[in-house]
């Protein structure tokens, strides 16, 4: 009886054993299938996809747009990644893009019931036009829709939500979402109910309302703080190239915000060329002289922006007259010829260093000051901001101040500003309380005067 126990024991337990190993050998063959089956999709993935930004700032990428061949053999292999680029958007890799970025990502039918079926527009741009939207949750949202005939393609449309995935500052414009399907690419950015700056200032739009001295250096310096952020904190340096007053927003308290990163670029030091870039009137001259961008051309396109600020006028506004007077003067023959230039440069803006001239001049500020801040203003203030603007636009790139010296410098004034207002503020204050007195002791007299009479009565 013990013996068949023992058989039975034995038996159980080697049963036991048996369905142990052969559970074990199918969970491992489990995981080594689907090990292998996620290794080929990544291998397929890394060769379809080549992201243009590194998403998370660190590690290296390829730009395969950044270096330029004449070879037919290169811009074969050019053709081949950028319909490799169209595929990885239609494959299952697209949702990667959110969970890299951070950003969420709506269906085109999403968008299309939060704008209304594309009723509302606010505005037209190179990227394509701009609709208002009202998501599910009450949020007021900017849709950016890629237009087919649009100069900005498949490639700035994955920079900028790769780039707004990792960056994030109170004057940069807010990317909440996008959208690809259906064919469609769509940007859905926060909206900013004052618009544009270039609308404000050149009074675009149904209702024009003047922007004070006060409201525009705050602007000022909210670009600069914006700018500051890509070129000294975010790792690595972001260089925004298409600085201006177009992609410059206003909240509805009036506190600008940098947007528009289709163009930008990492700032990586590898002897590449990128094409030329940019807005006329706006891109730096030895940026088209040498095809090779730097911190410094951004720094150009915002003291283009500073003196619009001052003047109001548009960069491509009246240029041809003043080339040839200023062509001699802020070019040299180490440079670029003035010949040249006159060709070239048909577009730009070197009446700003006349304006800039006429701005040092002790009854100049009025002629080239905003006709709406004409005895509004401190002149002396005016004059700092102009120098500012002077220096970003020096003709040698390594001369031109850098963002945070900018910063400071346009604080400064700011600050000078509130201190004057302050010491005015204290004068109205103790003038007004001695005539307060004034009249107390005035009262206090006429009160004693009454006094006496009765007593004399």
């Amino acid at each position: 009886m013990v013996h068949k126990a023992d058989l039975v024991i034995i038996g159980i337990s080697v049963g036991v054993a048996v369905g142990i190993v052969i559970a074990c050998l199918v969970f491992f063959g489990v995981r080594w299938y689907k090990k292998r089956g996620h290794l080929q999709r990544c291998g397929n993935e890394r060769s379809i996809a080549i992201l243009p930004i590194r998403t998370n700032g660190l590690g290296t990428s390829v730009d395969v747009s950044a270096c330029l061949s004449n070879s037919v053999a290169v811009k074969g292999a050019d053709d081949s990644v950028k319909n490799s680029q169209h595929s990885w958007w239609s494959s299952r890799s697209k949702d990667r893009l959110a969970s890299a970025s951070g950003i969420p990502r709506y269906l085109y039918k999403d968008i299309q019931r939060s704008t209304q079926n594309f009723t509302t527009i606010l505005g037209q741009g190179s990227f394509g036009p701009v609709y208002k939207a009202i998501m599910p949750a009450g949020e007021v949202v900017a849709v950016k829709v890629l237009a087919s005939n649009s100069k900005q393609g498949e490639k700035e449309f994955h920079t900028e939500v790769s780039l707004l995935g990792r960056l994030h500052h109170r004057n940069l414009v807010n990317l909440v979402g996008y959208c690809v399907d259906k064919g469609q690419r769509m940007l859905i950015y926060q909206f900013m109910s004052n618009g544009s700056l270039a609308n404000l200032l050149y009074n675009v739009g149904e209702e024009e309302r003047a922007l004070s001295w006060e409201e525009r250096l705050q602007i000022a310096l909210d670009i600069s703080h914006g700018i500051e952020y890509l070129h000294d904190g975010a790792v690595p340096p972001v260089i925004h190239r298409d600085l201006k007053s177009a992609n410059i927003l206003l909240d509805h308290s009036m506190r600008a915000k940098v947007a528009d990163f289709g163009l930008s670029k990492e700032e990586i030091f590898d002897g590449c060329n990128s094409g030329l870039k940019g807005t006329y009137g706006y891109i730096d001259p030895v940026y088209i002289a040498t095809n090779k961008f730097t911190m410094k051309s951004d720094i150009y396109s915002f003291g283009i922006i500073l003196f619009e600020l001052i003047t109001a006028i548009h960069p491509q506004q009246n240029l041809m007259e003043y080339v040839n007077l200023v062509s001699s003067l802020i070019f040299t023959s180490d440079f670029i010829s003035c010949d040249a230039f006159s060709a070239i440069y048909s577009n730009f803006v070197p009446f700003l260093l006349l304006l800039f001239k006429a701005a040092m001049s002790s009854d100049g500020v009025d002629e080239i000051l905003d006709n709406k801040l004409v005895g509004e203003c401190n002149p002396e203030e005016v004059r700092r901001l102009a120098s500012i603007a002077h220096k970003c636009l020096h003709k040698t790139p390594k001369k031109r101040p850098s963002i945070a010296e900018i910063s400071q410098a346009i604080l400064k004034i700011q600050q000078r500003r509130l201190v004057r207002e302050d010491a005015i503020s204290f004068a109205g204050d103790d003038i007004s309380g001695v005539m307060s007195r004034i009249e107390h002791q005035q009262v206090e007299l006429r009160k004693m005067t009454s006094i006496d009479e009765r007593v004399t009565e």
